[in-house]
């Protein structure tokens, strides 16, 4: 039987998605909370550098794919940069999580320019070549098979479209990274607790940080699904990294 990882667990790979769609289903009333809290607004800042990278078109229509971006967190960003010619499909396993950005997109007044859909990184649900952009911030190291989201990302995009991504990386500094880790096992866990009642699911997102591939490695899994160009650029000490890649 295959076989993945769920936070540093060995799992039947048929499991593991099962498994993060139950982390999820717990947080995500309280997600953009805590992650606020976690990193001390730090996400927002990274968040911006991502759509930014981006730079959607604001004089043609610009078709954008955010995956595993329910919440909306990515896509009212992109929103905002491309102006009325952008729009969006916010696509993520978790119902729970697209509840919460539909909700905040109408508030938002957005909702004319997004479209929530349920689906799987693995195997969209889109015609190749159908996006201008695909994006996928904090959501690529929960999926079980890494290879197959990236070629999926690949064929949906047209030639010219962009990869990018925003992930949890490997820390430069031996001395942060002791810190990082204290913190991210200690600490998190604890204001998980506290903030969602949920400390195991805080648990298991910092066990996964830790499993996923190094900024290096991940970069070679991009290059070996198609992508040309590909780079990444490290922040906060490499705690995260924007990949990016090219559809040529």
């Amino acid at each position: 039987m295959e076989e993945t990882h769920f936070g540093f667990a060995s799992v039947p790979l048929g499991d593991k998605q099962r498994r993060v769609d139950e982390v999820f289903h717990k947080v995500a009333a309280r997600y953009d909370v805590m992650n606020d809290l976690m990193s001390g607004f730090l996400h927002r800042i990274w968040k911006d550098r991502l759509v930014t990278q981006l730079q959607p078109s604001k004089t043609r229509a610009f078709h954008h794919l955010d995956v595993a971006g329910g919440t909306g967190d990515i896509a009212f960003r992109v929103a905002r940069a491309g102006g009325p010619k952008t729009d969006i499909t916010v696509l993520d396993i978790n119902p729970d999580m697209l509840d919460v950005g539909r909700k905040r997109a109408v508030k938002k007044g957005l909702a004319g320019q997004l479209s929530f859909i349920d689906g799987n990184a693995e195997a969209l649900p889109f015609k190749d070549g159908s996006f201008d952009a695909y994006t996928i911030a904090f959501g690529i190291r929960n999926v079980p098979r890494i290879d197959l989201a990236l070629k999926e990302a690949y064929r949906v995009l047209h030639r010219g479209g962009r990869f990018l991504c925003l992930e949890f990386s490997n820390v430069d500094n031996e001395t942060l990274d002791r810190i990082y880790e204290a913190y991210s096992f200690r600490a998190i866990p604890t204001l998980g607790k506290l903030v969602t009642g949920a400390a195991e699911c805080y648990r298991y997102l910092d066990e996964s940080i830790r499993r996923f591939p190094s900024a290096e490695e991940f970069r070679d899994m991009i290059i070996a699904a198609g992508f040309e160009r590909v780079s990444f650029t490290k922040m906060s000490g490499g705690v995260v990294a924007i990949h990016s890649g090219w559809k040529l």
